[in-house]
């Protein structure tokens, strides 16, 4: 994703510093008009006034702040920044004030959209911060989104994005167990497919991935380990908040048993093969 946001706003006629653990990313990007960074403070060092970053888990997003080389080990005061990542609401709420302390402003920015949705600059953007912040970055966001909603303060964009995650994992989980009941009385995958196509359950994430769930080859939207991750975040943001989180908690055994069995790399809509295939009994 942060290499289409990056082609993106190369496309758009921004000049794009950039930094990634991962070295081969790093010369796709570099392939694509970025100036490649040693680090994130070289990153922060090199831009005018706008950083944006998108980190897989919180424990990363912290170390780009906070760690050795990282934005904040910089003068940094005046910048604007823009963390699109899926994260905790608490992480929002924790790094804000440090950003704030040392000069610089911070939104969080997470995004409804894929990798092609982004390269088309039609995500959908739920900030969490200073509306004057929100402002501040509307020229960046807006050659990124179709649309830019302000959730709240810091937290509430993140608190957001897991919400929606939330409805999208229980979902899968659904029609995982759907297929998986069709399939154990004899029904076939076009029948099953056919059929929930026309549901009152059948949306747009369903369409697009029906020829997956068909068993053919297909672009990863969303790997199964990112999505594992995002519903730990939803349980423990639950249990901060004392909100109950039964069918998130069953959702996320269900996710960690395919992660546990190596379908971790695997889009999210093999979730319902795997399930077929290794959560049912076993008839003698």
């Amino acid at each position: 994703m942060g290499r289409a946001i990056q082609a993106r706003l190369a496309d758009s006629g921004f000049d794009v510093i950039g930094w990634d653990r991962d070295a081969a990313a790093m010369n796709l990007a570099a392939g694509h008009g970025m100036t490649v960074a040693a680090h994130p403070r070289a990153v922060a060092d090199g831009c005018d006034g706008t950083v944006i970053s998108i980190i897989t888990e919180d424990h990363g997003v912290r170390n780009i702040f906070r760690g050795k080389d990282g934005f904040l080990s910089g003068d940094v005061r005046g910048k604007l920044f823009i963390d699109m990542s899926t994260l905790q609401p608490m992480t929002g709420r924790e790094l804000a004030p440090v950003v704030e302390a040392a000069g610089a402003s911070l939104i969080e920015s997470p995004v409804l959209g894929s990798i092609p949705t982004a390269r088309e600059g039609k995500l959908f953007a739920m900030v969490g911060g200073k509306t004057e912040d929100m402002e501040r970055a509307r020229p960046v966001l807006e050659k990124l989104t179709r649309k830019i909603t302000h959730m709240g303060p810091n937290g509430a964009g993140y608190a957001m994005k897991l919400a929606v995650n939330l409805g999208l994992a229980a979902y899968i989980q659904a029609t995982a167990e759907s297929l998986a009941l069709g399939h154990r009385e004899g029904l076939t995958m076009q029948q099953m497919i056919d059929v929930l196509g026309e549901a009152p359950t059948a949306n747009g994430w369903f369409a697009a991935k029906k020829g997956l769930l068909m068993g053919e080859d297909a672009d990863i939207t969303l790997d199964l380990k990112t999505l594992r991750k995002d519903m730990m975040s939803v349980v423990a943001t639950g249990a901060l908040a004392g909100t109950g989180m039964p069918l998130s908690a069953g959702v996320l055994d269900s996710l960690s048993a395919a992660v546990a069995q190596g379908w971790g790399d695997k889009d999210i809509g093999e979730l319902a093969r795997f399930f077929r295939e290794h959560m049912g009994q076993k008839f003698s």
